[in-house]
């Protein structure tokens, strides 16, 4: 009997994988989730005898089993080939006490490259299970990484458009630029006056607006999600976490049965629930510690049991991360309240009128997998030199927030446990930030003329995704009030 997926707003609102792919968000507003999370069928000491993509086909048929096995893995072969600069697909390096899972080897130097290399064959596959004729509108907000990763992967995918809205001045130069260079007829991009937590709730606003719905349909569209809330792109996730403790367990880092941490630089919760869904399906874990930066309502959720949007929207030198509204908390929050949609959905409804939520002491008791904990600037900063002088590693901004938070917790807590710090962006794509932390004549100096050096203190050698895209031709220029996202995309659909 195959694995269904309900609404987390309501629990009779059901689909299968391909459809709730297909769908992105449910019909009334909800995410979708698993009606049980699946457990490996294979144990870990087989795993460790398989390649990346082998362990992706292990863990991505339990959760997408209405997929047939060609199907699967004819997804699985197209998304991780010679897109990625490592036979891995990914690299688990340890440096110090600690491991860095790098995330950062695919078309775009993200760790989105991960699961959206996947996602366009995932959709296209469950469109033509469900014999679905309308072309494919991929509607989507980034905070900077997700919306190159995305029209990365659809770019030209026959049957699709993708519109992707980002905060205009709210990314890394590196980040824009990648963006606006975009190549592909079916790829339309928009910068908003407003931040990612608007462009978010604006695409979410059109998802949910039926008027609208009909009116594409009439001109042979439909919506689809590329962000994390699409089931499809959380799913291959949660290969990475099994893929990094098969590989500590093959390496004698560990043994079977040993547990880990995983820290995550988190913004919309995505990657850390991932994580999470990893430990449902039997990975040993310790302790899932999720690391904020000065966008800390992650970290206040965690130690207090209120969800408090309502605070200064804060620009850092992680502005993926530059997050409120992390959207797939929503999933987790409807676990811990046993799965009562109409619970959740008041909880939900409550930070959409007030800007805030709090949990009730049994479901706060339902959180003890996790610790949050938050790096301001200044300490991201330090953290980047510190590792670099000591261990002659070069990280980015966000994996920074990631491994200060762990440091700081490991010298808190005296906890030995072996560590994997989730490394999800490449230094290339914050050269300023991360340079001007290592040293102080490159502060100020924008990213592009910091690339050669970059390279020359990093010793990596400079990704393809950078190299030249500073003299790339600018193929996309528009940019809207928050107010006119919708218009905007019926003006690149022509349905105005």
């Amino acid at each position: 009997m195959s694995l269904m997926y309900k609404s987390t707003r309501d629990s009779n609102n059901t689909a299968t994988a391909s459809e709730a792919i297909l769908q992105g968000l449910a019909t009334d507003g909800g995410l979708y989730v698993p009606e049980k999370l699946p457990k490996l069928s294979v144990s870990l000491e087989e795993l460790t005898k398989l390649s990346y993509k082998e362990i992706a086909y292990e863990v991505m048929k339990l959760f997408l089993d209405d997929f047939t096995e060609d199907e699967l893995k004819n997804c699985i072969n197209k998304a991780y080939d010679s897109k990625f600069d490592t036979e891995n697909i990914c690299e688990l390096k340890k440096v110090g006490d600690v491991f860095y899972l790098e995330l950062f080897h695919g078309a775009t130097i993200a760790f989105k490259d991960m699961a959206l290399s996947i996602l366009p064959h995932l959709l296209t596959t469950s469109a033509k299970k469900n014999k679905i004729e309308d072309k494919i509108v991929i509607l989507t907000a980034t905070s900077g990484d997700t919306g190159k990763a995305a029209m990365a992967g659809f770019a030209d995918v026959p049957g699709t458009e993708i519109i992707v809205f980002y905060p205009k001045g709210g990314v890394s130069k590196v980040q824009e630029k990648q963006m606006l260079t975009q190549t592909g007829a079916n790829t339309h991009v928009v910068g908003i006056t407003g931040n990612f937590d608007d462009a978010q709730t604006g695409v979410k606003v059109m998802f949910n607006n039926e008027a609208l719905k009909e009116e594409l349909k009439a001109k042979g569209y439909r919506f689809s999600s590329a962000n994390s809330i699409n089931i499809g792109r959380l799913v291959p996730q949660v290969v990475y976490y099994v893929y990094s403790y098969v590989n500590l367990l093959k390496n004698n880092e560990i043994k079977a049965g040993d547990k880990v941490n995983f820290v995550v630089p988190t913004g919309n919760f995505g990657n850390i629930l991932a994580a999470f869904y990893a430990k449902n399906l039997g990975i040993p874990v310790n302790k899932l510690i999720c690391a904020s930066n000065e966008n800390k309502v992650l970290f206040d959720f965690f130690n207090t049991g209120v969800y408090d949007r309502n605070r200064q929207f804060i620009l850092t030198t992680s502005p993926s991360m530059d997050i409120l509204i992390s959207s797939n908390l929503e999933r987790l929050i409807y676990m811990i309240a046993g799965e009562d949609s109409d619970k959740n959905k008041g909880l939900m409804e409550a930070l959409k009128t007030e800007g805030k939520y709090e949990i009730d002491d049994s479901m706060k008791a339902l959180l003890s997998d996790f610790i949050g904990g938050f790096a301001s600037e200044d300490q991201v900063a330090e953290e980047i030199k510190n590792v670099f002088t000591d261990d002659n590693y070069v990280m980015d901004t966000h994996t920074a927030v990631a491994s200060r938070v762990y440091h700081d917790y490991k010298a808190n807590t005296k906890d030995e446990t072996v560590s994997v710090i989730a490394s999800t962006a490449s230094p290339y794509k914050f050269a300023t930030s991360v340079m001007g932390a290592i040293d102080d004549k490159y502060k100020g100096v924008e990213d592009f003329a910091l690339i050669a050096e970059l390279n020359k203190v990093s010793g990596v050698k400079i990704p393809k995704a950078v190299d030249g895209l500073e003299t790339a031709p600018v193929l996309h220029n528009t940019v809207c009030e928050t107010a006119d996202m919708e218009k905007t995309v019926k003006r690149i659909l022509d349905i105005i």
